[in-house]
């Protein structure tokens, strides 16, 4: 099966969060019926009670963002991984992604996986206790996407911008024969797909494909904070429900608009460092304590 890297979705469902509530409230109902009933899922290992309280007091928030590659009869693997803090004090936002090979101890098991696993062995309470973990932190947080929505949410978004800095061509996965050409290209939903997932015609591997996530996600945002640029509503509500889960209901949506829209003003991006090898012919990436030392730091949510 094509692996898929689909992360930064998430990001384009907080921004719509946050920049677009005003909006919302207009199909206000609608919206309400598919978070609460549709998308919301609460799980054992967050206090949300606590969280609702942070929110109130405006302190920084941290939020697991899960990309799931679902598949049939099996729950599937977090293929992607990143960690949103929303700071409204500094007014800023931090994007960290954690590399889907990072070798660590899982949660309530024995010995060192790749921490993309973690949610296979026991779901989303497994993958917020290892990265809890990993990194000694808390979240408050988590949003879990089916990452075979990106192409209708791009597509509800109208298409978003990008500048390409690698001429190439796509040889038949997502987009044959579609020309990636170097400048700024305008990109429907399944040539979004294409440009983030492609990793063989690119020397850097996984490093230069989630650069072009960070890509994405800045082009998600500009276009995302006019939500108003959304030609059909309901299908953008339809396609949120069927891809997303959340321990955010819509109360806490609003609030985030209220609170923290000023963190959108600057999004900081990074990916954690480190060194692959290989162990019993399993490639791992091991990072080291002063990366995740830097990385909490960046985060800035100690546990």
């Amino acid at each position: 099966m094509k692996r898929k890297s689909w992360a930064f979705v998430f990001v384009f469902v907080i921004i719509i969060g946050l920049c677009g509530i005003g909006y919302m409230i207009t199909v206000y109902d609608a919206a309400k019926q598919t978070i609460d009933h549709k998308v919301y899922q609460s799980v054992q290992t967050i206090d949300t009670s606590l969280t609702k309280k942070k929110m109130e007091e405006e302190e920084p928030l941290t939020i697991l963002l899960l990309g799931i590659d679902e598949r049939t009869d099996d729950k599937g693997r977090s293929d992607a991984l990143m960690i949103l803090t929303l700071n409204p004090t500094a007014e800023r936002m931090q994007l960290v992604s954690i590399p889907r090979d990072t070798r660590t101890e899982i949660a309530g098991m024995v010995g060192q996986d790749k921490i993309n696993h973690a949610y296979a062995f026991g779901g989303v309470d497994m993958a917020v206790d290892t990265v809890e973990q990993f990194l000694k932190i808390s979240i408050d947080y988590y949003v879990r996407l089916n990452m075979e929505g990106l192409v209708g949410l791009v597509d509800a978004l109208g298409g978003i911008t990008v500048h390409n800095e690698l001429d190439w061509i796509d040889t038949g996965y997502y987009q044959e024969g579609f020309h990636y050409a170097r400048g700024q290209l305008e990109l429907d939903g399944p040539q979004t797909l294409g440009y983030v997932q492609m990793r063989f015609q690119d020397e850097a591997g996984d490093f230069g494909r989630t650069a072009r996530q960070r890509q994405v996600i800045k082009a998600i945002i500009d276009k995302g904070s006019n939500i108003r640029s959304i030609s059909n509503i309901g299908e953008f509500l339809d396609i949120i429900g069927e891809n997303v889960v959340m321990n955010m209901d819509f109360e806490d949506i609003r609030n985030l608009f209220i609170n923290y829209r000023r963190t959108t003003r600057n999004l900081d991006t990074y990916m954690m460092q480190g060194e692959g090898t290989m162990i019993d012919d399993i490639y791992y990436l091991i990072v080291d304590e002063e990366e995740i030392e830097k990385v909490r730091e960046m985060v800035g949510s100690k546990s």
